[in-house]
């Protein structure tokens, strides 16, 4: 069972991801045409302070039209390993460098339309460490116990995937 790309053309190229045609041939000889986002690639955190709580963020998401509840996370770099993005991001978004990174694996955001991959860490043994916040991140530090947390997520309060995965996935390697 192949799939043979037959045709690619970028439509649109932006600071963060590229819009792309592609024509592909499927087993069948059926060709379809695929929209897709090209994207570099963005890891997301689940910080654990020194009292166990877990470190969110929440911040205005003009896409959703709302503030959103987050894990904190950030895109790649061109070519930048996600460990060193991961640190980077948890110093910009929550001014705290994480002692141990524990990866959890990954996840596509939405493979449907997407090529963005998200990578998971686990961020503890956390110190004071800030780098100042990209100018268009207006972000709000908020700690919350595992207990609050699976409250929240009963509750249906969390509206981002990628802060639901990222919980789920932390929750199974800590084995609460």
């Amino acid at each position: 069972m192949e799939y043979i790309l037959q045709r690619s053309e970028i439509i649109f190229e932006g600071k963060v991801f590229r819009v792309r045609i592609d024509s592909v041939q499927a087993p069948t000889g059926h060709t379809m045409r695929v929209d897709l986002v090209e994207h570099g690639g963005a890891v997301a955190l689940i910080p654990i302070d020194s009292d166990g709580k877990i470190v969110l963020v929440r911040q205005y998401r003009h896409p959703a039209s709302e503030i959103l509840l987050e894990l904190p996370a950030g895109t790649l770099e061109h070519d930048e390993d996600p460990r060193t993005c991961a640190v980077r991001e948890s110093r910009e978004e929550i001014g705290m460098s994480p002692g141990k990174l524990t990866n959890l694996g990954g996840t596509y955001l939405a493979p449907g339309y997407s090529t963005e991959f998200i990578q998971y860490f686990l961020a503890q043994d956390l110190t004071y460490d800030p780098l100042t916040p990209d100018s268009d991140e207006d972000l709000c530090i908020e700690r919350f116990t595992w207990q609050e947390i699976q409250g929240m997520i009963a509750r249906q309060e969390f509206r981002d995937a990628k802060t639901l995965v990222g919980l789920c996935l932390a929750r199974q390697q800590l084995r609460l």
